[in-house]
């Protein structure tokens, strides 16, 4: 069989309404697949699942692969990545793409193995050179770096990618996909792995890559006391916070946090970002977000150049004058 000029994208639906990771690789798959006259698949396992199928083809997919049976029920890693190992042996794709979720890294890793092929993790963007190769971009060194990694021969080419990293297209209701189904492949079993028992976290307010409003805090706030204060500023406003490197470093907030290249990648409506200067590991995770307020002791500091207000100050003060502010016209 020849191979199909096919790019991949393995549909994560758990926590479908605050991850949309599947659905902003559907929207970068499309645009790989427009340069290389290829087709947008999603792939879809586990059971009772014909929701997300309608939503990947609402979304972008041209084709879905759906394997939806009793035994897929529950993800387990073993199971899952046998299914996609023959479904992919036997389609043969160009490219699979997941995202780099603790769903798809676990997935894709075991995957990649079974089809002995290579897999760039996290990475933070894709493309098609001069030459028409496909490009994966990720972070290197701690984040200081960026790689920029290609497969030349073995197939398919494999990578996850971070929540974030692009837009997702608009949902059109009208779109339709070639939709096939299959039965798991005969034999499938899992790999030893018994689920005893599992639950859903409850909500615990929205992801940071999905935030409309982020609270970004450096070093530039003096202490991790102080830095604690922008929690209860994110809260006021309906916000998420975020961290830099060196915050995390000092351990003044937890890694989850950390905004950029090796980090969270965030779009959000309103910025703040307090105390940071703006080194390019921090702000190659920020997207073009509508509004930047910084503020910073330093003028000259990278992310006072960006914003769209600046204010020379101390970041502590003015973030304790924003919640006090704010206290005050929830209490009238």
């Amino acid at each position: 069989m020849n191979q199909e000029r096919a790019i991949w994208v393995v549909g994560d639906y758990r926590n479908y309404f605050q991850n949309r990771v599947t659905l902003q690789l559907l929207a970068k798959a499309g645009e790989l697949a427009a340069k290389m006259d290829g087709t947008v698949c999603a792939v879809v396992m586990g059971h009772g699942v014909e929701e997300w199928v309608g939503e990947y083809q609402a979304h972008g997919a041209q084709r879905i692969y759906v394997m939806d049976h009793p035994l897929l029920s529950e993800y387990l890693p073993g199971l899952f990545a046998r299914a996609l190992e023959s479904l992919a042996r036997q389609r043969r794709p160009e490219i699979i793409l997941i995202g780099a979720t603790s769903f798809g890294k676990e997935l894709a890793a075991r995957a990649a193995s079974r089809l002995g092929t290579g897999l760039t993790a996290d990475c933070v963007d894709l493309y098609l050179d001069q030459e028409g190769r496909f490009v994966q971009v990720a972070p290197a060194y701690g984040g200081n770096l960026l790689a920029e990694i290609v497969f030349p021969r073995h197939r398919p080419q494999m990578a996850t990618v971070r929540p974030g990293a692009f837009a997702e297209m608009p949902h059109d209701a009208s779109a339709r996909a070639e939709i096939i189904r299959l039965d798991p492949p005969a034999g499938l079993s899992g790999d030893g792995v018994r689920l005893v028992s599992c639950r859903r976290l409850g909500y615990q307010g929205e992801d940071l890559e999905n935030a409309k409003v982020v609270i970004c805090g450096g070093r530039g706030l003096g202490s991790r006391k102080k830095f604690k204060n922008l929690h209860e500023l994110a809260r006021l406003l309906g916000g998420e916070v975020g961290a830099t490197r060196p915050v995390v470093h000092a351990d003044w907030a937890e890694e989850e946090r950390l905004v950029g290249q090796a980090g969270k990648h965030i779009k959000p409506r309103l910025l703040f970002s307090l105390g940071v200067s703006g080194a390019i590991q921090h702000t190659a995770g920020i997207a073009d977000p509508e509004f930047t307020i910084a503020v910073n002791k330093n003028p000259l500091a990278v992310m006072m150049q960006k914003a769209d207000v600046a204010i020379k100050a101390d970041a502590h003060q003015v973030a304790l004058a924003l919640i006090r502010e704010l206290k005050a016209r929830g209490s009238s």
